[in-house]
């Protein structure tokens, strides 16, 4: 059997996105010619894609449709195990298509098991028709995707937002395409709100407020934070009246650090984004309203396998 060196299984992989011991018995069986161990992992790889379903794919990246007019935004989360994937072309020309179809197309659910038993109508995106290719489905395209890269990958979740009537939409998308936010704003669609609404994606981005408001909080979230607080022991010293302005201040401390309209706005630290929406609204004289949000960040909420990569291409070489 031919010898096949880390140079070679590195640059195989490089080109293909495959795995590592997927490319050195590809290079083996195919005499260490490139070309003829790409259409082997081609024709191989397809084979094997059910059986990487399980493995935990917590990288990967976002994919993003924007309207012209910025009235329409789909993001969908497309993880892959590695970071190295997330890098390969074709996933990356995959997580964008998939953008594009689901603005298309209006899928409800990625895939049949989300969706309740009321809605059998229901369109979900892993059965609806490929745009590119009509005559397959996005399940199959996934899965051949999974067998030519050699990882799992697989579709998380996505959002696909339309402007109301008299609203504006802003958006933010990070550098390396792992952090989007989006962010609906009501009352006016001039220029100056439009500007607006992506200061507010920006802030969303950077400062991650769980909410937009306290008033849109959950009572169980305040009653706990300030069960914390009272359970504080260095505050049975004080006198009442001092214990109750405490309580308050740390309240408000939260919800600065929580409610969007509560935080400072990371350009001013002095101005608060409340008053830089109504600073806005008074320029217009017209009310706006932040009316929702969204942040969606790869792989939040996903536990990571943590590997050793020097230790993987060590038993591959080995193997």
């Amino acid at each position: 059997m031919t010898a096949i060196g880390a140079s070679q299984v590195k640059e195989l992989r490089e080109q293909t996105g495959a795995g590592m011991m997927d490319c050195k018995r590809a290079l083996q069986e195919c005499g260490g010619e490139f070309e003829k161990a790409k259409e082997w992992l081609r024709k191989k790889g397809i084979t094997k894609a059910q059986s990487k379903s399980g493995r935990i794919a917590a990288e990967g990246l976002l994919g993003l449709f924007k309207a012209a007019d910025e009235r329409r935004l789909v993001a969908v989360e497309v993880n892959s195990e590695t970071d190295f994937v997330a890098r390969n072309p074709e996933f990356c020309k995959f997580a964008q298509a998939l953008a594009e179809h689901i603005a298309q197309c209006a899928p409800q659910y990625v895939r049949r098991e989300e969706a309740p038993a009321s809605a059998e109508d229901a369109e979900i995106l892993l059965e609806q028709a490929w745009t590119q290719d009509a005559s397959k489905k996005v399940k199959d395209v996934l899965t051949a995707m999974v067998a030519t890269i050699g990882e799992n990958i697989g579709i998380r979740r996505f959002s696909d937002w339309q402007a109301a009537e008299n609203s504006v939409l802003g958006c933010y998308m990070h550098s390396n395409q792992r952090l989007v936010s989006f962010v609906e704003l009501s009352g006016s669609q001039a220029p100056e709100a439009v500007e607006l609404a992506k200061e507010l994606a920006l802030q969303v981005a950077g400062m991650n407020p769980l909410s937009i408001s306290r008033e849109k909080l959950p009572p169980e979230w305040i009653a706990k934070e300030k069960e914390m607080v009272c359970a504080d022991p260095s505050l049975a010293k004080r006198p009442a009246a001092i214990q109750e302005k405490i309580i308050q201040g740390k309240l408000e401390k939260y919800f600065e650090s929580i409610c969007l309209v509560d935080q400072f706005w990371f350009k001013d630290d002095k101005k608060k984004i409340s008053q830089l929406v109504g600073e806005v609204s008074k320029k217009l004289g017209l009310p706006l309203g932040i009316e929702r949000m969204l942040r969606l960040q790869v792989g939040e909420g996903i536990e990571k396998k943590q590997d050793n990569l020097a230790e993987e291409v060590a038993k591959t070489l080995a193997g």
